[in-house]
């Protein structure tokens, strides 16, 4: 009896045994006191730096003046306005892929502050930049939007003050094949409804006061 009883007692720890080893899937990793065995720490690795390439400054000025592709009326009306101020917007982005983020220069008169000229410079290897879009009509105006050129051109009619134009263009260039290439297309119409004056607009009349109506005074007793 003594015999059978440590057998059982063997087999039974026996079993234990290899449940302990199939529990869950993970062998003897299961086993032992919570705690005992040490915990790896692991160090979260810096992720990889974004693709936005770096800005570098440029005269946009000079650029603009040393650029073939720039019209002579354009070149010769860029002046500053009061002081050393030009009057030049300057955005840079990434749009062509380039190692150096691409410049968009936005050229207004002083006059009246409506851009005469949109440009694109893309950086070079060299260093140079080299002219890769460029749109000179009244009113135009480029700006960078995730990743793409967005050109707006106002649209006059034949009677349209300066500051009421008919509607606008709105171009969205991206680049492909070494060049900007259209790939949508926005036309809005403005809307003159709100545009009369007072005089356009019908008068109105004054409130007229009524006196309200007398009811019906009540019969008095006694009364025919």
């Amino acid at each position: 009896m003594a015999a059978s009883g440590t057998a059982l007692a063997g087999l039974v720890a026996f079993g234990l045994f290899g449940v302990g080893c199939s529990s869950g899937g993970t062998g003897t990793r299961d086993e032992g006191p919570a705690g005992s065995q040490p915990v790896a720490q692991i160090t979260p690795q810096p992720s990889p730096s974004g693709t936005t390439p770096p800005v570098r400054r440029v005269d946009a000025v000079r650029l603009l003046k040393s650029d073939p592709k720039v019209g002579e009326r354009v070149r010769e009306g860029l002046k500053p306005c009061a002081g050393k101020a030009y009057p030049i917007d300057t955005s840079y982005g990434s749009m062509t892929g380039g190692r150096t983020a691409d410049v968009v220069v936005n050229v207004m008169s002083c006059a009246d502050s409506v851009s005469v000229g949109t440009y694109v410079y893309r950086a070079d290897d060299d260093g140079s930049y080299e002219n890769v879009f460029a749109a000179e009509v009244p009113a135009v105006y480029g700006t960078i939007d995730r990743g793409d050129l967005v050109v707006t051109t106002q649209v006059y009619g034949s009677k349209d003050p300066l500051a009421s134009p008919s509607g606008s263009e709105v171009v969205t260039y991206r680049w492909a094949s070494d060049r900007f290439t259209e790939h949508d297309r926005v036309h809005n119409d403005f809307s003159r409804a709100v545009e009369g004056t007072d005089g356009d607009l019908p008068v109105q009349s004054e409130p007229v006061e009524t006196e309200p109506e007398t009811a019906d005074e009540p019969a008095q007793p006694g009364r025919n």
